[in-house]
């Protein structure tokens, strides 16, 4: 019995990519328009198919489908379908939708389980304008704090303004905290967005766990002065100060671990911006990511070490805020053996590996056991315009969940 369509899958999925920001290509920014009409698109599509359909506090995205014994906590399958700027067409949405498609089949085929399904479409998974990544996620967790409500994007609009943008209500978002352990399981299937299944030759891949990240805002403050009449010995640059800093971010991680670890600059402003002003201020945005919370510990230590030192050889003021942080998470050998097994019942071309990316999956491990299939990118590229996975590897990870569904509702 073919419980997986494959035109209709693949359809759903150009479809909401379809729905795009036209002057960046595949682009739906969180807390925007085309954002909230990818998501009014993903809610007709729920409730077309008869599942009971809610937008909680945090502004998740949540269609159910009710089991045949409701007390039971429920699956949780989900992702997200906010893109990064020039994002791509796989990134989150093939998790939602090959969670929707999986309700759709074991409705058409008339099968009952014994657990509710939920499909999530995670409010702001990737890193919003506000500093911070998957929002919805962590209200469930409960990780979601009123300071973070409080973080302004470039225009002063606050994370609670842009919550309530999208539907939400954020003045009571405690009400969608989840407790532990009241949801059964946590599944998301996700392109790799690297090269190594392609490298190995293999359809699909078991993730084993999930890198941890730690994200700061430097603030660097110097002199704004006169570009040609202030010699170079008697600058306050701001500029130089916060290039020599992610210069040693850099070198920081380049050190060897007992774990790799990445750190990297990714927003970078400049004030005043101007050719003939020595840079009066510097901000720029640092992540660090690795598997291992230890090694965590000691790039950012050191890192910020060394940001001071900057500082104060160069005479320019900083300041460091932790914006946020995701532990990382190891996979349960129980979930991992699950989704082995249901992988391998489709292709014997599996393996298992880690994953470089945060996802909401580091979130839901504090409520949930939670595990990921990855499917293969084009040259293993992500967050660009050409990011693209086949036709038939989606079939292949969605086969391959909804068989880990039906096996472990068993």
């Amino acid at each position: 019995m073919e419980l997986i369509n494959k035109e209709r899958l693949w359809g759903t999925i150009h479809d909401l990519a379809a729905i795009t920001n036209e002057q960046q290509p595949w682009t739906r920014r969180s807390f925007t328009a085309k954002y909230n009409e990818g998501r009014e698109w993903l809610i007709n599509q729920m409730r077309e198919i008869g599942l009971e359909v809610e937008v909680d506090e945090a502004s998740n995205v949540i269609g159910r489908i009710i089991g045949t014994e409701p007390n039971l906590p429920p699956i949780v399958i989900g992702s997200h379908t906010d893109t990064v700027p020039n994002g791509g067409r796989f990134d989150g949405i093939a998790g939602v939708l090959v969670g929707l498609e999986i309700v759709k089949s074991l409705k058409e085929q008339n099968i009952s389980i014994k657990h509710t399904i939920e499909i999530v479409d995670f409010t702001a998974e990737e890193p919003s304008e506000y500093g911070l990544s998957t929002v919805g996620s962590r209200a469930w967790s409960g990780n979601l704090t009123e300071e973070m409500l409080s973080y302004t994007n470039s225009d002063g609009q606050s994370l609670a303004d842009a919550i309530s943008y999208a539907g939400g209500n954020p003045k009571e978002i405690h009400k969608c905290k989840k407790e532990k352990d009241s949801i059964a399981l946590y599944l998301e299937l996700h392109i790799e967005q690297g090269p190594v299944l392609l490298k190995k030759n293999a359809n699909l891949g078991v993730v084993t766990g999930i890198v941890g990240i730690q994200r700061y805002k430097i603030s660097v403050d110097g002199l704004p002065n006169h570009a040609g009449t202030t010699p170079m010995d008697m600058r306050n640059d701001a500029l130089t100060a916060a290039s020599e800093m992610t210069l040693a971010l850099e070198k920081e991680a380049n050190d060897r671990f007992e774990q790799p670890v990445v750190g990297t600059v990714g927003v970078f402003n400049n004030f005043p911006n101007a050719s003939n002003v020595v840079p009066g201020k510097v901000e720029f945005a640092v992540e660090i990511r690795s598997i291992s919370e230890d090694v965590i510990y000691k790039v950012a230590n050191e890192f910020l070490l060394k940001v001071k030192s900057i500082a104060d050889k160069r005479n320019v003021k900083v300041m460091t805020e932790n914006i946020s942080r995701s532990k990382s998470i190891v996979i349960r050998d129980e979930i991992k053996n699950l989704l082995n097994k249901s992988c391998r019942s489709i292709t014997d071309k599996v393996i298992e590996l880690p994953s470089g990316a945060g996802h909401d999956a580091n979130q839901m491990s504090l409520l949930a056991p939670v595990g990921m299939i990855f499917i293969p990118c084009k040259d293993g590229r992500s967050h660009c315009p050409e990011e693209w996975a086949e036709k038939e590897d989606l079939y292949l990870g969605a086969k391959a969940m909804i068989n880990a569904v039906l096996e472990f509702s068993k």
